[in-house]
C-alpha cells in the first residue's frame, strides 16, 4: 500500500495496514510525519466525553503515550506526574494540549518496529508531481525528492491520499470536489445559492512562543504589515490585529484578554468547549492553545511557558492554497506567513497592555519548538479544508446538525465505521462568508464516504472524505482524520485477506458484517452510547 502523505491519517492508515501484515510505503513532503500536531504545530481540538469514550483505541492509546512521554523524559512535578488526566500545557482548548516534537516522539516509536522489519518504509521530503492510471485503477505515483531533486516512480495494489489538500485526486483523475457547492446540489440549509470552487476555509500558519521580562525580542516589521494593521475586514471593528475579534456564533464583538505566564494552578484549567461556561471563560489567549505550563514542571525547569499561537487573528483568506495557479498559491501562502509575522510583530510592539503600555518585546519566537524554519514559524500551514472525492455517500448538513436533527440525534448509518464529534466550525473563506457557527450531535462515519464513485484500488485518508463544505467543518479534527486513516489500513488489509474490493465490503451485507467485527475487534467505536442531552 502506498500512503500519500504523511500526516496523522495517513500515519493511521499506515499503522493499521502494517500491523496487519500489509507492505507499506509512507510519503511525506515535509521533514516530520504527523501533519497537523507536527508540522503543522496544531494541539488537538477534542470532545468533552475524549477522556472517556468517543475515539478509536489506538487514538486513545495515542494520548497517552504523549502522557507517558512527558513522565517519562520531563521533570515534572510529584502532582503533575501523578495526574491520571495529565494536560502538559494547561490549555483550554483541549484535556491534552502538548508540543509539536513530543507527537512525533510518540508516532516515530509507533512506526519504529515496522520501519526496522523492513515492512515499513518512509520517504520524507517528496512531493507527489504525477500519477498514472488504467481505467479505474491508479498504476503508479511519481515523486520529487526535496532533498536531490531526483524522481522516485512508486508502484502499488492500493493507494492512499493522505494529504492535506488531497493532491492526488486530480493527478489520477478521481472525482471530487472543491470549495463550497450549492443549495441546489446539497439541500443544505447554510449552503449558498451558487456553487464556488475557490471559496474555502482559511489557512493559518502557526508558531510557539515563551516571554522573557526584560528582553527586547522584536522580529524585524513584516512585508505588509501597514497594509494588515490599516484592514478593517467585516465583523472585525478594531482590525485583525487587535484583542477584539467576531463571536463565531452572533458575530458581535468578543473580547480577549493577552496576559504571559500567568502563575495559575494546572489543576483548574480545563476546555471551554463551546462556551458552556460563558460567565466563567477566561479569555487569556496565552492559555488557550499553551503547550507547557511550566507549573507542571519542577521550578527553574521553564523560565516561561510555551503558548501555541492559532488564533483568529491569524487567519488567511485572502485565497486559497490551490484550485488556481502554482504561483497564486505560493502569493497566498506567503501572505499567511507575512499575516502571522505581522500578528506577532504588533503583540512585540503596539498590542494594548494591561499597564496602559504597549507591545510585549519579551515575546520570543520559538522556531526551534515548530522544526527550525527559517522564519521561525510552523513548516507547513494549517489546512481546514481540502479537495474531496466524490464518495458513494455524501455526508450533509441535514445528517448532522443540531437545530436540523434536534433529539432525533444525527443520522445512523447501517456502514458505520467510525464516530466523531465537533461543532461545524467554518472561518471566515477565501470567498468573503463571515463565521458559519451550528451546532452538531454526535455523528458517526459512513464507509460510503470514503468510496470514490468510481476509482477503485484509491481511497482517501484526511480531509478529503466525501463531506461537504459546510460538512467538513465538523469532520476535519485529528480524532476523526485518524479515525478515517485507521479504517482505511483495515480496508485494505480486509480487502487483500479475502481478494474483494472496497465496494463490495460495503454492498455485501455478510462481507460488511466481517469487516466490522475487524474493527470492534480492534476498538474502533462504530456507534455513540445514549448521552443525556444529545
Amino acid at each position: 500500500m502506498l500512503v500519500v502523505g504523511g500526516g496523522f491519517g495517513g500515519v493511521a492508515a499506515a499503522l493499521a495496514a502494517v500491523r496487519r501484515g500489509v507492505n507499506v510505503v509512507i510519503t511525506e513532503p515535509t521533514r516530520w510525519l504527523g501533519g497537523v500536531l507536527t508540522s503543522q504545530a496544531v494541539p488537538p481540538d477534542e470532545h468533552v466525553w475524549i477522556e472517556q469514550f468517543g475515539s478509536t483505541a489506538t487514538y486513545r492509546d495515542f494520548r497517552e503515550r504523549i502522557r507517558a512521554y512527558y513522565r517519562a523524559h520531563y521533570p515534572l512535578t510529584a502532582r503533575a506526574h501523578a495526574n491520571r488526566a495529565l494536560n502538559p500545557g494547561a490549555a483550554r482548548v483541549s484535556h491534552l494540549c502538548h508540543e509539536p516534537r513530543v507527537a512525533l516522539a510518540v508516532l516515530e516509536s509507533l512506526l519504529a518496529p515496522h520501519r526496522a522489519s523492513g515492512r515499513l518504509r518512509v520517504l520524507l521530503q517528496h512531493e507527489p508531481i504525477s500519477a498514472s492510471t488504467t481505467g479505474d485503477r491508479v498504476e503508479a505515483v511519481t515523486f520529487r525528492d526535496g532533498t536531490t531533486g531526483r524522481q522516485v516512480t512508486v508502484t502499488a495494489p492500493w493507494f492512499v491520499d493522505a494529504t492535506e489538500t488531497g493532491d492526488l485526486l486530480p493527478m489520477a483523475g478521481v472525482e471530487h470536489v472543491t470549495g463550497s457547492e450549492s443549495q441546489a446540489q446539497t439541500g443544505e440549509p447554510h449552503a449558498p445559492a451558487e456553487a464556488r470552487p475557490l471559496n474555502m476555509q482559511p489557512v493559518s500558519v502557526c508558531f510557539a512562543l515563551d516571554h522573557l521580562p526584560g528582553a527586547d525580542l522584536t522580529i524585524d516589521k513584516p512585508p505588509g504589515y501597514a497594509d494588515v494593521a490599516a484592514a478593517r475586514p467585516l465583523d472585525w471593528p478594531d482590525g485583525k490585529l487587535s484583542f477584539v475579534t467576531p463571536h463565531p456564533k452572533t458575530r458581535q464583538p468578543l473580547h480577549y484578554r493577552f496576559k504571559p505566564n500567568p502563575d495559575d494552578n494546572p489543576d483548574e484549567i480545563g476546555p471551554d468547549y463551546d462556551d458552556r461556561r460563558a460567565k466563567t471563560i477566561d479569555r487569556n489567549l496565552w492559555t488557550f492553545r499553551r503547550i507547557a505550563a511550566r507549573n507542571n514542571f519542577v521550578p527553574g525547569s521553564f523560565a516561561s511557558d510555551l503558548t501555541l499561537v492559532n488564533w483568529p487573528q491569524m487567519d488567511y483568506w485572502g485565497g486559497p492554497l490551490f484550485g488556481g495557479s502554482d504561483e497564486e498559491a505560493s502569493e497566498h501562502l506567503q501572505g499567511a506567513r507575512n499575516l502571522s509575522l505581522s500578528l506577532l510583530y504588533w503583540l512585540q510592539t503596539e498590542a494594548p497592555r494591561p499597564d496602559g503600555g504597549t507591545g510585549w518585546p519579551g515575546l520570543r519566537l520559538r522556531g526551534d519548538v515548530v522544526g527550525d524554519t527559517p522564519d521561525g514559524l510552523a513548516m507547513a500551514p494549517y489546512i481546514r479544508e481540502s479537495r474531496r472525492i466524490a464518495a458513494e455517500h455524501t455526508i450533509v448538513e441535514q445528517d448532522i446538525a443540531l437545530d436540523v436533527r434536534g433529539q432525533h440525534g444525527a443520522v445512523q448509518h447501517p456502514d458505520s465505521v467510525g464516530i466523531g464529534l465537533y461543532r461545524i466550525d467554518l472561518h471566515p473563506s477565501t470567498g468573503g462568508d463571515p463565521y458559519i457557527d451550528i451546532g452538531c450531535c454526535p455523528y458517526q462515519l459512513p464507509l460510503g464516504a470514503l468510496l470514490p464513485v468510481r476509482v477503485e484500488n484509491l481511497l482517501p485518508a484526511a480531509k478529503n472524505i466525501g463531506t461537504t463544505h459546510i460538512t467538513n467543518g465538523a469532520y476535519r479534527m485529528p480524532l476523526v482524520e485518524w479515525n478515517i486513516g485507521e479504517v482505511v489500513g483495515h480496508l485494505v488489509a480486509f480487502c487483500t485477506e479475502n481478494a474483494v474490493s472496497p465496494r463490495a465490503v460495503r454492498q455485501t451485507e455478510d462481507l460488511f458484517a466481517q469487516f466490522s467485527t475487524d474493527l470492534d475487534n480492534a476498538g474502533v467505536e462504530r456507534a455513540w452510547p445514549a448521552v443525556k442531552g444529545y
